[in-house]
């Protein structure tokens, strides 16, 4: 499976980096007794407190976990915004392999540095974390969302996750095929977990025909059982699949030098946050080669959606149909992108941006 992301940057210094993509603060964790080493980033609170997500992952290096954690919470900037939350945009990771490092200690602990931030910054799920592990945060912070429903949250996020990313690649496949059916179409699905079970369900309930590939065997195998038509390829080999629309679900960066001239599809819509290795060049590149590539902080909009409802009182019949509005923006943006001769990446860009600016501008930033 391709690299987890774009290669960071050398040559800059932590505050340069951060200047650049325009974050406020960012916060390095660490704890000895628990092992507990971790980044959280807050990119922009003009709209809200920062929401974002914690993620596990056993990076090789904290400089790949810092570069991962600033270009999440950039993209959660921007997914806010366009889904039209009044929310800002921010990310943590921990690092560390979420399968065997796991601790009520090591997560209580990282709630004590969520909370020194005094509600600038709200954790919730994202790879390799579970509700139960929030419930652990929750103990040393009242900042947290997508805590079970028995608690009063709103639960797992990610079947909405999944069933926004099902909407917009309708929209998607309209402007492609001329359709929203996606039946009969191939779609190739990078990534068997949570996300990707539910989005599997989605299309084979709709009859596309799906091919599935994920690193972990006991992930395919649960799917397969429950889904016998998927057909399963190999980690690399799904780039070469002959599909209709790739649907990158697992981690960021599959959309690459190397990957790129392999896809064999009119349309890229998957889950995965930062798909573009580099969202300048590969933005460019996939417009050029005629594929339309549904941004990936516009379509799986549906998790922090779901966690903004919780927030505010959940709702879960508005928090389902505040997320089918991502197939209306999907379809704005590929309209503006068309008209404008740009790339969808930029497109979507600026409509957030200009909500951003517009909040500030009108004196109502958080």
């Amino acid at each position: 499976m391709a690299t987890l992301t774009a290669t960071p940057p050398r040559s800059q210094s932590i505050t340069e980096r951060m200047a650049e993509l325009g974050h406020e603060e960012v916060l390095f964790c660490q704890d000895r007794v628990t092992g507990l080493r971790a980044i959280i980033a807050v990119h922009n609170t003009t709209l809200g407190p920062a929401l974002g997500g914690t993620r596990m992952w056993p990076y090789a290096s904290e400089a790949e976990a810092l570069h991962d954690v600033l270009r999440l919470s950039r993209g959660m900037t921007y997914k806010s915004a366009l889904a039209g939350l009044d929310l800002g945009g921010g990310k943590a990771v921990i690092i560390g392999d979420a399968r065997t490092q796991k601790t009520e200690a090591m997560f209580r602990r990282f709630g004590r540095f969520v909370d020194s931030l005094n509600g600038r910054y709200i954790t919730a799920e994202d790879v390799g974390m579970s509700t139960a592990d929030m419930v652990n945060i929750r103990k040393e912070t009242k900042h947290v969302a997508g805590l079970p429903e028995e608690m009063g949250g709103s639960g797992d996020p990610s079947p909405f996750t999944a069933y926004g990313v099902y909407c917009g690649m309708k929209a998607a496949a309209m402007k492609a095929f001329g359709k929203e059916s996606l039946s009969g179409l191939k779609v190739a699905v990078q990534g068997a977990g949570n996300v990707g079970r539910h989005l599997i369900g989605h299309l084979v309930q709709e009859g596309a025909k799906v091919f599935l590939t994920d690193i972990h065997d006991d992930k395919l195998a649960a799917i397969k059982a429950e889904h016998a038509a998927v057909e399963l390829v190999a980690p690399d080999a799904i780039y070469d699949v002959d599909m209709d629309i790739y649907s990158p679900c697992a981690l960021g960066a599959t959309v690459n030098d190397d990957t790129l001239p392999r896809l064999r599809c009119a349309v890229i819509a998957g889950a995965a946050n930062n798909q573009l290795a580099d969202e300048e060049v590969h933005g460019q590149a996939v417009m050029e080669r005629g594929i339309l590539y549904v941004p990936d902080f516009l379509i799986n909009a549906g998790g922090i959606i779901n966690c903004a409802w919780e927030r505010k009182g959940y709702d879960r019949k508005a928090a389902l149909t505040q997320t089918e509005g991502i197939h209306d923006t999907t379809l704005t943006i590929l309209r503006m992108s068309a008209e404008e001769h740009i790339p969808t990446y930029l497109a979507a860009n600026r409509m957030a941006e200009q909500r951003v600016r517009s909040m500030a501008e009108a004196g109502l930033a958080f």
